[in-house]
């Protein structure tokens, strides 16, 4: 449970900091004036304060936030403020400023996966057969368990993906298999048959296969600073476009509200990251910064997205959003949050009740 808890702490410590880092960075950099950057919600802890700005953590550690001068549209700001106020600055200003949070949360995500990749290299799940399944086109055709996968119709496949792309595009075309065997290249010719099956969404699809499953046999590809800087961006690209995917599926109803997690799966899934090393936490944080930064960007009142969407009407209009539609939108906004929180809450408690009843028990 302790390892549970500290590498909570770590990664939500991490996530937020870098978040709200972005905001202050940017509005620094602008000429806005900081008042409180926080680490936290509720009451201050600790802290220092260094000219205008109260760098303090506070009690309640599930978030965090930048408070900047005339950050509200209806507060009062003195006339010598006015030069360093947020609601003051150009409406292009503001948006970069709330863009920052989500931005520097992928670029988190950017960074630590050049990390990984430039010292760890590129892990490459080799194309190698595990096994034929019964009444596959393989068996039919001859192929075997610990077959080494090398071309398909004069194609060179590196990779089981690579691999299986080539047969998923072949439209039920009978493909030449070229493969490793005992030191040796055989030619088979394979026929793959349309089946139906389930996405990662547990959606059905229609795709092409020849019945046979990686041996899980993989080699470590060295990186140079250009490739693994290359890998880390096609590595977030594709959280960032799953992610979005995701969100989409679940306002749609094609993915269950049932699977959405909150603070005690986060803080189970980083406890079991940190029990299988660090490199694994680590990854962990640049996947869950991603979600933290796609998440924030959802035109939803009280989050970055639902700011954006306000001042790029602003922009549009060449005035400000009326002040009374703010404040509805807001409520609006802020009872959506809180029946999220509800509702992940509720999922992370059924999820994980025997836990939580040890837990408890541990205690009283």
């Amino acid at each position: 449970m302790g390892i549970t808890l500290l590498s909570f702490i770590i990664v939500l410590g991490v996530l937020i900091f870098f978040h709200e880092f972005g905001h202050f960075l940017i509005a620094r950099l602008f000429g806005v004036g900081v008042e409180k950057f926080s680490l936290g919600f509720g009451p201050r802890l600790i802290g220092k304060k260094m000219g205008r700005t109260d760098y303090r953590i506070s009690a309640i550690p599930l978030g965090g936030y930048v408070k900047m001068v005339g950050e509200e549209p209806d507060a009062e700001v003195s006339p010598q403020d006015q030069s360093v106020s947020f609601t003051h600055k150009h409406v292009l200003k503001r948006m970069c400023i709330v863009a920052a949070g989500p931005i520097f949360n992928i670029l988190l995500a950017v960074i630590i996966f050049f990390g990984i990749f430039w010292v760890s290299g590129a892990m490459i799940l080799k194309p190698s057969v595990g096994e034929v399944r019964e009444g596959s086109p393989a068996l039919a055709a001859g192929l075997k368990a610990g077959d080494l996968i090398s071309a398909i119709d004069g194609v060179t496949v590196s990779n089981w993906e690579n691999m299986t792309e080539l047969i998923g595009a072949s439209n039920g075309k009978t493909l030449e298999i070229t493969v490793r065997r005992s030191d040796a290249d055989k030619v088979f010719e394979v026929t793959p048959q349309l089946v139906s099956a389930k996405n990662l969404f547990g959606e059905d699809i229609q795709r092409y296969i020849i019945g046979i499953s990686a041996s899980g046999d993989v080699y470590t590809r060295e990186l140079n600073l250009f490739e693994a800087l290359t890998e880390s961006l096609k590595q977030t690209y594709t959280i960032v476009e799953l992610m979005v995917i995701i969100i989409g599926k679940l306002i749609t109803g094609d993915i269950s509200a049932d699977t959405i997690g909150g603070p005690i799966m986060i803080a189970k899934m980083a406890g079991d990251q940190a029990k299988a090393g660090i490199s694994n936490l680590i990854f962990f944080i640049a996947l869950i910064s991603v979600n933290l930064a796609i998440i924030n960007l959802v035109p939803i009142p009280i989050l970055d997205g639902g700011h954006l969407l306000f001042f790029l009407i602003e922009l549009i209009k060449g005035r400000p959003v009326n002040l009374k539609v703010r404040e509805v939108a807001q409520q609006i906004g802020l009872f959506i949050i809180l029946l999220l929180v509800i509702l992940v809450f509720y999922n992370d408690i059924f999820r994980y009740k025997d836990n939580i009843l040890r837990f408890l028990k541990g205690i009283f």
